[in-house]
């Protein structure tokens, strides 16, 4: 009896590494999700972003754990302006594949165009230790970081006319 706390303890880690060896999956397996992203790149590359995040969107009802798509789908927020919503689905991307380099280059990028420029630099590090100061996550995120923050759009709010008066 004496054993019962740490058998117990032994049984559940076991069971837990286990559960967590078979949730991590590699790339997807259906080819309908590659298709789509495929697809959605294309579309994102001709400047069509809302078809091209209804194509990521349509891959994740296919696949909800799909790390390229789901990194797909924050290249399009990113590209739409979004930078807070693009963060979001590369941090939803690196908590299933923490060495993802599309999603630390992305979001690396997002942060730089923010004003997050210290974040962004340790992104920047993190990929060259990963994959060295030559690969093209590394080149894209530091022509980034140089390009520094995105502008600012203007709101109505911000802006107010100068009160004319004229007679009639």
């Amino acid at each position: 009896m004496r054993y019962y706390p740490a058998a117990i303890a032994l049984s559940l880690l076991a069971g837990v590494t286990a559960s967590v060896g078979q949730a991590k999956g590699g790339d997807p397996v259906d080819p309908r999700v590659m298709a789509l992203v495929a697809g959605g790149n294309d579309l994102l590359g001709k400047g069509d972003v809302p078809g091209a995040t209804d194509a990521f969107e349509a891959a994740l009802a296919i696949d909800p754990g799909s790390v390229p798509a789901t990194v797909a789908l924050g290249d399009a927020a990113r590209k739409a302006g979004l930078q807070g919503k693009a963060i979001h689905y590369y941090r939803l991307a690196l908590a299933r594949e923490p060495d993802n380099l599309d999603a630390i280059a992305g979001e690396g990028g997002a942060l730089a165009e923010k004003g997050a420029l210290d974040k962004a630099k340790r992104n920047l590090s993190k990929l060259e230790g990963l994959c060295g100061r030559n690969c093209t996550e590394t080149a894209s995120l530091n022509a980034a970081i140089m390009r520094g923050p995105a502008a600012r759009v203007v709101s109505a709010d911000s802006v107010k006319p100068e009160p004319k008066v004229e007679s009639n």
